[in-house]
């Protein structure tokens, strides 16, 4: 058996995790670039998503002040691995919607999709903020899914996309090549936000979207120093 498909040991491992980021997040020095952009958003209430690209997903919750920010859930894949990662992130004030926004790999029904997709409605429609890594769950590695836009879309609310790095990292040896924090390093946030334009296609928006997502990613890097991958 899997170690993460045995419950007990993926309960443990995920508290493991949960306690091994917060402690991190709270020694790291971060910089923060476009915050305001952020800002006005949690300020204007409403619904939000927030984008970073997989590789990230273990930086997230330091991007998230739950004290004057919406509300969030955070979409993450039905996998197994998916199930270890809702746990961690769930104890750090981040609960699941289980599914994916990605149609590249499995039937939309065998990964919850359409489920998802009403689930993630729902959230932002109560004026909640939804996370999402648009190159999940398997990648390939900051290409962008429709999902995204399409939340986006249907929902007219703001689109928040998120840089995180930090320096010393992590690197594990994924196919997204996945970065955990190490303590009493640098970190860095940068923001960008948009929403989706009027009568655009939404292939159009996913190329553009990745394509700033990734820039406010290598920009995060560059103020702490991490190499590009």
């Amino acid at each position: 058996m899997r170690p993460l498909r045995n419950p007990v040991i993926q309960a443990t491992l995920a508290w493991i995790l949960a306690q091994w980021m917060r402690f991190c997040f709270a020694t790291i020095r971060w910089t923060h670039r476009n915050e305001a952009a952020a800002e006005k958003v949690w300020a204007d209430g409403g619904g939000v998503l927030c984008a970073f690209w997989h590789s990230r997903i273990g930086l997230s919750p330091a991007c998230w002040p739950l004290d004057r920010a919406q509300s969030p859930k955070a979409l993450i894949s039905l996998s197994p691995d998916g199930q270890f990662i809702a746990r961690a992130v769930a104890r750090l004030g981040f609960p699941a919607i289980r599914g994916s926004s990605s149609n590249k790999d499995k039937a939309d029904r065998a990964k919850g999709g359409s489920q998802a997709l009403r689930d993630g409605l729902r959230q932002l429609k109560g004026g909640g903020g939804l996370a999402i890594t648009p190159d999940g769950p398997r990648g390939p590695m900051r290409e962008m899914a429709e999902g995204l836009p399409l939340l986006a879309k249907l929902s007219k609310d703001p689109v928040l996309l998120i840089g995180l790095s930090c320096n010393p990292a992590i690197r594990l040896n994924s196919w997204d090549r996945a970065v955990l924090p190490l303590p009493f390093g640098r970190g860095a946030i940068v923001w960008d936000v948009d929403r989706f334009p009027e009568g655009a296609e939404l292939a159009d928006v996913a190329r553009d979207w990745a394509a700033r997502l990734t820039a406010v990613e290598a920009a995060a890097d560059a103020l702490v120093g991490l190499e590009r991958i």
